[in-house]
């Protein structure tokens, strides 16, 4: 397991293609609040219930200047369908290497009933227009997931 960044830390920069086939650069984004969140698979109901937070609470978001990215092992056609499905408006970049969540820490041995397995820890990261890791969300709470980003931002 790679060491996570830590807070005041410059967060790793990576490149990935989203559902719609666009490359997304975490340094495009220099100057915006980014929250960038790993959850572990598409169209599970923990990660959709996450999802559909930042899909319900998204205009508030927008207006607090904050771009979310969501990052999961699937890959771009996976994310495809789980978007449409839900109407996500945000990015959900492709990680099929887990090379992004490694470079944040977030890959790693996890346990689901009684089965040990590699996988993804639900982590979101909130950085700074600067680059810089401003807060860490650990085991987000997925229903409540937009507020959480608000309040880590100082936003109400």
């Amino acid at each position: 397991m790679h060491n996570m960044p830590e807070v005041g830390q410059r967060a790793p920069d990576f490149e990935g293609i989203d559902q719609h086939g666009r490359r997304i650069r975490l340094r495009d984004f220099l100057g915006k609040k980014v929250a960038l969140y790993f959850y572990p698979k598409d169209d599970t109901p923990g990660c959709t219930k996450q999802a559909c937070s930042l899909r319900d609470g998204y205009a508030r978001l927008q207006a607090a200047g904050i771009v979310v990215l969501g990052v999961s092992a699937d890959d771009a056609s996976s994310h495809r369908r789980f978007a449409e499905k839900y109407g996500l408006p945000f990015s959900l970049i492709a990680d099929p290497e887990a090379n992004i969540c490694r470079a944040y820490g977030v890959w790693g041995e996890r346990t689901l009933y009684g089965r040990k397995f590699m996988g993804i820890q639900r982590t979101t990261f909130l950085i700074d227009e600067a680059g810089l890791v401003y807060a860490i969300i650990r085991r987000p709470k997925v229903a409540q997931h937009v507020d959480e980003v608000l309040q880590g931002f100082g936003v109400q």
